[in-house]
């Protein structure tokens, strides 16, 4: 069992090193929270993730729509200049 580079020994060390300083009635109240803490910061995390996709689909939508609106600018002046050169 490896969790962070952490063994079982050092585990069992900091588990028993926690239990001396904050007591047995104190040490599940304190798992309990730093779980919460945890599954907060992956909520924020996955949140800011999909924020992130959100915006760069949007950007990436604005891009194809800017892209596809020039070619037809350029559709426009290609088909302008070939009328003012066939009405010369």
């Amino acid at each position: 069992m490896n969790i962070f580079g952490i063994g079982l020994p050092e585990m069992i060390v900091i588990l028993l090193v926690g239990l001396l300083i904050f007591g047995p009635k104190k040490l599940p109240e304190i798992g309990r929270s730093l779980g919460q803490a945890i599954n907060s910061f992956k909520a924020g995390a996955k949140d800011f993730e999909n924020e992130l996709k959100r915006e760069a689909k949007q950007l990436e939508e604005g891009v194809k729509v800017t892209t596809s609106a020039s070619e037809s600018e350029k559709l426009v002046d290609v088909s302008s200049t070939t009328n003012t050169s066939n009405n010369s």
